[in-house]
């Protein structure tokens, strides 16, 4: 009667172990399979019989080997259980995701939990490798960090121009600022101003207006380089911090600006605008105290273009 039980029992157990949702895998020391349970015949296209006895490795050359016996031998050696997250490497096996909510992604995430398995002496001969699908959290997790990405950019950004909003500007300058005084290097800090730009909305209108924004910006966007950083400073007022520059190479990038916006033809309503630009520049320097007073610099300079007829560029000497 007890030999019946126990055998019932052992039934029960293979039953479980055959029909969990979660790949379970037994390995001896040699690396050889002894366990290879329904999950994971179903997602290998595998069966029990064909990978018994053989050295898994053999059967997936695909998988990180190195890797994958470091983990397992310091399970053998430490007799402690070891685990890795889809977030660490996103899968161990790779199977095919052919779940419907998650058919975004074209393979299954796994988080992986190795435990020893010891005989009556205590000695560990085997491990087992429970693999879990996890796609649909790791799926989630990726969908909404993308979304609060998204909304971190949307929040940085001026929505008309697509460059950095005014509040992005503070802490992108602020940042340079320090970085520049702290290791005695040299940016320069350029302001520009759509010349006559109430004219344009009292002559044609804010929709026009809006587009000869737009133009400007795209022009900035197009020739900044990915090193600096740029914005909507306010109205028709951009600003640029080109980094590691001083102001006598940035005559370069203004010219180009000033040269392009002259050249650009904006279309509203079958009328043809045209625009110019005024900038100013100013070297970050010894003198500089704050921000503040950089961006004043660099005011005087424009405020000089202006002056001095616009469509120019003036750079600021104290």
């Amino acid at each position: 009667m007890d030999n019946q039980h126990s055998l019932n029992e052992f039934h029960w157990i293979m039953d479980m172990v055959q029909t969990i949702d979660a790949g379970l895998v037994v390995l001896d020391r040699n690396f050889q399979v002894q366990l290879w349970n329904g999950f994971m015949s179903n997602h290998s296209g595998l069966s029990p019989r064909s990978i018994q006895d053989s050295n898994l490795f053999t059967h997936f050359p695909e998988l990180p080997e190195a890797w994958l016996r470091s983990k397992i031998e310091s399970v053998f050696l430490l007799k402690n259980n070891a685990f890795t997250s889809w977030e660490q490497r996103p899968y161990i096996f790779r199977f095919n995701n052919y779940r419907p909510v998650t058919g975004i992604s074209e393979f299954m995430f796994q988080n992986m939990t190795i435990i020893p398995l010891a005989s009556l002496t205590g000695e560990v001969t085997h491990v087992s490798l429970i693999i879990y699908d996890v796609t649909d959290i790791a799926i989630n997790r990726l969908q909404l960090d993308k979304a609060n990405e998204k909304l971190a950019r949307l929040s940085q950004t001026d929505a008309l121009t697509q460059l950095n909003n005014r509040h992005r500007w503070n802490d992108l300058i602020g940042h340079e600022f320090k970085r520049v005084k702290r290791y005695d290097q040299t940016s320069t800090l350029m302001m520009l101003d759509i010349d006559h730009f109430k004219n344009v909305n009292d002559t044609y209108g804010h929709v026009a207006g809006d587009k000869v924004i737009a133009a400007v910006s795209k022009v900035m966007r197009d020739n900044v380089r990915e090193t600096d950083f740029s914005a909507r400073y306010g109205g028709e007022e951009f600003a640029i911090c080109l980094t590691n520059t001083s102001a006598s190479n940035s005559v370069i990038l203004a010219e180009r600006l000033r040269k392009a916006i002259e050249e650009t033809s904006i279309i509203d309503d079958g009328n043809t605008i045209k625009v110019t630009i005024s900038i100013g520049m100013a070297e970050f320097t010894a003198s500089t105290g704050c921000v503040d007073t950089w961006t004043k610099n660099a005011d005087c300079a424009l405020y000089k273009s202006k002056e001095s007829g616009r469509n120019q560029f003036s750079i600021f000497t104290s």
